[in-house]
């Protein structure tokens, strides 16, 4: 990820969410300020499972419940795997939270010629 865009600030890596029962602990975590929300986002080196898209939902709504402050948005989630699977995500996505969103990411750097 070379450049998320204006108003991104880095909030924790391995970000901890403790809950009466479990741990988790999200890959990257920032807040928007222009947004006014979380943007927490997981990084898969597999192809996309169903598992990984229920993992990012729960997320969303752990953040939400634990961490977002009455003014801020709702959290929104992204999901960067190795590589995707339309028809998985397709019926995965919960279709009550917009706010997830799943995308390959490349595994090279592009090089600028001199």
């Amino acid at each position: 990820m070379f450049e998320l865009g204006k108003g991104f600030a880095l909030v924790s890596r391995q970000g901890h969410i403790l809950t009466e029962t479990c741990d988790f602990f999200i890959d990257l975590v920032f807040y928007n300020y222009i947004l006014k929300c979380f943007v927490t986002v997981e990084l898969k080196t597999e192809k996309l499972t169903n598992q990984d898209i229920g993992q990012l939902d729960m997320y969303v709504r752990l953040y939400d419940a634990l961490k977002k402050l009455p003014n801020d948005n709702q959290t929104i989630s992204l999901l960067l795997c190795a590589e995707t699977d339309a028809v998985v995500a397709k019926y995965s996505v919960p279709h009550d939270n917009p706010q997830l969103s799943v995308s390959k990411y490349v595994h090279y750097f592009q090089l600028k010629k001199s």
